[in-house]
Order: C-alpha cells, then structure tokens, then sequence
C-alpha cells in the first residue's frame, strides 16, 4: 500500500504547530556534531595516508568509512545552507563555506539551487534544478531516438549511481548553474575552487600528488555516491507525488512528494536523519539532530509508511513518470502500458 493510500495531508495549523518547537538549534548539539564529524574524518584521512604503505585494500576500506563521514559533513552543510545548523547567520555561512570545501560544493552557488528545489519539489513544471532528471511517460515517447538513448543511459543505476555523483561533485560543481547569475553565487564557486586547488598542492607537496589523489579520489566518490543515492530515494519512491502547477501544493508535496527513508541506526546516524525527509521537506529549518525527536513526539508524521534499506533498492528500477496512473513506472512497465494503450484504443469487432 503506498503513502497516497495511508496518509492525510494534515490542516496547516496542526504541522505548523507541530514543527514550531524544534526550530531552535542547539549550540552544544551542533558544535558536538562538527566534532564528531570532522575529527574522525581527518583521522581516516590520516590513517589512509599511513595505510597506502600496508596494502591499497586496507586503504579503500579507510576510504568507505570515511565517505560515509562526509557524507554526515554534508548533513551538516545542508543544515547551514537552511539557516538550520547555528542560530547565527554568520555562523551558519561561516561553517557552510568550510564544509563546502570539504565535500566539494560551493556553499553560495549549492543554497541557491537547493533553494529552487525546496520551493518547486515534485512540481512537473519546475523540474531541472537541483534535482534528478525525471520524464513523464508522454514527453519519454515524444523525444527522438537519440534523445530517448540519452535518457536511458542517463537512468541507468551503473551511471547514475557511479558516474553521474562523482562527474558532478568533481566537474561539475566547479561551474555555475545556468540559474546562478549572481555575483555571490559565482564567487563561491570560484573561492570554493581555488581553496580545493591550495588544498590540493599543499597536501601533494607534503605527502605527494600521487598519494593524495589515492587518498581523495575514493573518498570524494563513495560520499558522493552514497549522497545521491540518499537524494534519489528521498523522491523516486513507490508512492511518491508529482503534479503540475495549478494543482500542485507545498505541504502535499513535502509530505507525500518526500519519503520516510527507514535506514539501520547507523546508517541513520551517518545520512544525519536525512531519510526523515518528509519533515524536512515540510518544514527545512528543523536541525538534523532534532528530526528523530519531531518524529517520536507527533503521531501525524508517523502515519507515512516507510521506505525500508532493502525496499529501496526497487527505487532503481523506476524510469519515468506516468501521469495516467500517477506512480512512477520502469521501461519494462512502459511496454505494458504502451500495450494497454493501444487495446484501448483499438475498436471493437
């Protein structure tokens, strides 16, 4: 049974006043979580450098762990960038720009574009901004030929959950957006491009370029797989909501557009609660810290069936959007649909 079927969006006074009480972050909890976020990743880092003289395996191992504590390094960017992570603008700007560094984003240019996704999320008509590229069935079937293979290699898992996260953090977060025309938008990215470079030849002076690629290649590509998978499963799930603009709608779309990504504690612990994305989505400004709580103290969030560890790998297989059925649907699907299309448009005898 999907989410459509379980699950009432509620009245807005009732979430309002149901998220009202977590927006206020804690000074403590954030700086303990940029504790133990960074520490032990610059540890991994370290020890990654003094195990390429044991064995490469060994080293590879360091650098999965220590992916997934980007990847909580990025929660932590995320927060920063919703104005959620410190109390204090500056602070947050201050410490989002320096775990943009760090996970290869530029912190202007990324609040931006996340901004146009938090406001046009599962809106057909404001698709392709910070966002997985994402077809109806009728716009798939109008493409040419060529179009159409660009769009299949495109969704394919072995490119869009090896190539596509990697190309995107190290090539193409190095350039603005089309969207991005300001001046601080384009000026992080250019800060964050140049603080990469003087991090790069620094640590390649001291330890040597080629141990330094070994060391931060890995790295940067399990985060940044693991980051795109959390994404894509957030809103490519059985059950999940599109809809155009006229009858499109922010709380829907956030509680029903948005999953409940049901992961291991310690996965939980690593993604930041991010799979609680249906209260993020809802309201942005609640830390990640304070997600679980939200969750456990109000029933109204707890109605949304979960998306399982091991479910969400059906997640995968879906392709397009269908709009006569309103679920998300996989070419092998497509073919059966086609097939009904055309029985029913045939006349009978």
């Amino acid at each position: 049974m999907s989410q459509f079927e379980q699950f009432t969006v509620p009245a807005r006074a009732v979430w309002k006043e149901a998220v009202a009480r977590y927006h206020n972050p804690a000074m403590w909890r954030s700086t303990w979580q940029l504790v133990n976020s960074i520490v032990p990743y610059i540890a991994l880092w370290v020890g990654m450098y003094f195990s390429l003289r044991v064995s490469y395996l060994l080293t590879l191992v360091l650098a999965l762990v220590a992916g997934g504590f980007l990847t909580r390094i990025f929660i932590i960017f995320h927060d920063c960038g919703h104005g959620a992570f410190f109390k204090s603008r500056q602070a947050n700007d201050f410490w989002g720009i320096l775990t943009g560094v760090l996970t290869f984003t530029p912190y202007y240019e990324w609040r931006h574009e996340h901004a146009i996704h938090h406001a046009g999320s599962s809106n057909l008509e404001r698709r392709g901004v910070g966002d997985v590229w994402t077809l109806t069935v009728d716009e798939y079937l109008a493409l040419s030929r060529f179009d159409r293979i660009k769009y299949r290699v495109y969704r394919h898992p072995l490119f869009l959950f090896t190539v596509a996260p990697v190309f995107t953090f190290l090539v193409l977060k190095r350039f603005p957006i089309p969207q991005s025309k300001g001046a601080r938008e384009r000026g992080s990215i250019r800060f964050t491009n140049i603080a990469l470079l003087l991090v790069a030849v620094i640590l390649s002076l001291v330890l040597g370029w080629k141990e330094y690629l070994l060391i931060q290649l890995p790295v940067i590509g399990f985060a940044s797989i693991m980051g795109v998978w959390l994404f894509y499963v957030q809103h490519q799930f059985e059950g999940t909501y599109w809809e155009h603009n006229a009858k499109w709608d922010y709380v829907t779309a956030a509680l029903k557009g948005s999953s409940f990504y049901k992961l291991p504690k310690v996965l939980q612990w690593f993604s930041g609660n991010i799979g609680l994305h249906h209260i993020h989505h809802l309201s942005p400004r609640i830390p990640n810290y304070y997600l679980q709580k939200c969750f456990n103290e109000n029933p109204i969030f707890q109605q949304i069936q979960p998306v399982t560890f091991w479910r969400s790998f059906k997640s995968a297989t879906y392709r397009l959007w269908d709009e006569q059925t309103a679920r998300l649907v996989s070419f092998r699907e497509l073919k059966h649909l086609l097939r009904a299309r055309e029985q029913r448009q045939m006349p009978s005898a």
